[in-house]
């Protein structure tokens, strides 16, 4: 890898930045290009009818203003716009935007498809950066401003003839980040001079990091040093339309807004051109997360990501913030253990969200909390047990046991090699803990309380029936004694506890029980039963058939 043939961007030198002391106080005007910059770089593009599926979901998650098509580049484009004029498909609060080159005979196509709208923007661009005016299309600056002024001119020729009042205008200076600034600024004002915005028709200057070069905050430079210099500033919309070349679309826009900007051009996912545009989902929820109202609902995250895949044929990756299948997950057990006591600590009424390792509830884009701790061979105690607790009411109360279990469940996904699905957890605890029969099998017993407890069992050792019968200070003292003798073993119950499995009047109820042996090794057990003697009894003869095998 040679790295010394790149050379570093040139630097731009703006000290007035005020921006790094800003923060992000309201949403941006969120603009969808998934139908235009979005389907260009499909492999296979949408059909017409996929596209106006798409546009109706867009339109549903609450985007406002919807680049829709670039009616000149072909019928399916031009029938698209058309078709949702003429279907009545556009609400009164949404505004379609549509795209062309400076060239006359696709500025008048372009004007013409969306002939008997309400309100529209139509979209003009051309490349201004120096390797485009040079390499591409070997014109001069001179030239290529020129091209913006007649396009610009053009624009509102056409708009004046089918009703300047229903039309804003946008134009981009594609490349606008690789351009010098002060061309940049003397092609924009160009622009602005001939359509002189005005309050009840705000134009839109579109500065598009088209290709990134550098690291965000030079891009925030050059959106301030925009925003402070545009002729019409009051009345000039700033929108901001970077790509992902760097990985730092989001970052860049973000930082953007902080310099100025007040619009946002992007695409769900972050589609588009080889590494993609900004993800508008992502930057809406980074902004509800802060407590910001994003003004676009992804409630339903699972829904989005479903229709996406449907509409593009692209997939989205399961570590994507927010809609990844993996992002409210935890595999790792320190973070099992601060996610179980974090819920713990709020309770199920609070107002506030405050979660380790979790910026958002999984609740409000509609995930649910049964996926955020998923087990695997790095997974803890802690997780396994928040899975036994959520999924089947098992709350075991003893460190001891807990310990015990979560290295089980470590060596068998490790030995496996694989994730352990919840029902397979319960699964594995019942087999360690619950309801063991061998050697020593409960088949019947009575409890008489008589000043102190008495109990009569029949139980089998070994598939041999046995009859035991002791008195103690509770069921369980006595059942010990009755088993110590009957099968001349010595241990001690160390801790008990029992809970309800369910509410109700017909729930289980399970019991745990804590003993250890004549060399003070512990051992587990654990009963299921409708009746808490017998949960009890079953658990005991659980820890010592554990014991006995051992």
């Amino acid at each position: 890898m040679n790295h010394t043939k790149y050379k570093k961007f040139p630097k731009f030198e703006f000290k007035e930045r005020t921006w790094p002391d800003k923060e992000l106080v309201k949403a941006p005007v969120w603009c969808s290009t998934d139908l235009r910059d979005g389907n260009q770089a499909l492999q296979v593009p949408m059909t017409l009818e996929q596209k106006i599926e798409f546009y109706k979901f867009l339109v549903r998650i609450g985007f406002k203003e919807i680049e829709v098509s670039f009616p000149s580049a072909s019928d399916t484009e031009y029938k698209l716009i058309r078709r949702l004029i003429e279907e009545n498909l556009i609400p009164d609060d949404v505004t379609v935007q549509v795209f062309t080159q400076a060239r006359e005979h696709l500025i008048e196509k372009t004007f013409e498809s969306v002939e008997g709208i309400k309100k529209v923007i139509v979209h003009l661009y051309n490349s201004t950066c120096p390797m485009h005016r040079d390499w591409v299309f070997n014109k001069s600056k001179e030239e290529v401003k020129q091209m913006a002024v007649e396009g610009a001119e053009m624009f509102q020729k056409y708009g004046e003839k089918y009703g300047i009042e229903r039309f804003r205008f946008q134009y981009s200076p594609e490349t606008f980040n690789a351009t010098e600034m002060d061309f940049a600024l003397d092609i924009c004002n160009s622009v602005l001079d001939i359509w002189k915005p005005v309050p009840g028709r705000k134009h839109i200057i579109n500065l598009p990091e088209t290709v990134q070069y550098t690291t965000p905050n030079v891009y925030a430079d050059q959106i301030e040093y925009m925003c402070n210099n545009l002729k019409y500033r009051e009345n000039v919309v700033v929108s901001l339309h970077t790509h992902n070349d760097r990985g730092t679309g989001i970052a860049a826009s973000e930082l953007a807004i902080l310099a100025g900007a007040d619009r946002v051009e992007g695409t769900l996912f972050g589609n588009g051109e080889r590494t993609g545009n900004a993800d508008l989902m992502v930057m809406a929820m980074n902004f509800y997360m802060q407590g910001i109202d994003p003004g676009l609902d992804f409630s339903n995250i699972d829904e989005v990501v479903k229709e996406y895949r449907s509409f593009t044929q692209m997939d989205v990756h399961p570590r994507h913030p927010y809609a990844g299948e993996l992002v409210f997950t935890a595999f790792s057990g320190s973070h099992q253990d601060a996610i179980k006591k974090g819920m713990e600590k709020i309770g199920c009424n609070y107002k506030t969200w405050q979660m380790p390792y979790l910026i958002i509830d999984p609740k409000d884009v509609g995930r649910n909390y049964e996926a955020i701790i998923r087990i695997n061979s790095q997974s803890g105690k802690g997780g396994v047990f928040y899975i036994l607790e959520q999924n089947f009411g098992i709350k075991v109360p003893m460190k001891a046991m807990q310990q015990e279990f979560g290295n089980k469940t470590t060596e068998v996904s490790d030995s496996g090699n694989k994730e352990l699905k919840p029902e397979e957890i319960y699964d594995l605890f019942r087999q360690e803990y619950v309801n063991i029969d061998s050697p020593v099998a409960l088949i019947r017993f009575e409890e008489k309380i008589n000043g102190e407890s008495s109990v009569f069992a029949e139980i089998s050792v070994n598939g041999k029936a046995k009859t035991v019968n002791e008195k103690g200070n509770g069921i369980i003292e006595a059942f010990c004694k009755a088993i110590s003798k009957e099968l001349n073993i010595s241990f001690d119950v160390k801790d008990y506890s029992e809970h309800a499995l369910e509410d109700g009047a017909k729930s289980k109820a399970i019991t745990y029980v804590h003993i250890t042996d004549s060399a003070g090794k512990a051992y587990f057990g654990a009963g299921i039963s409708q009746s808490i003697s017998k949960s009890s009894i079953k658990a005991l003869i659980s820890a010592v058939n554990r014991m006995i095998k051992k």
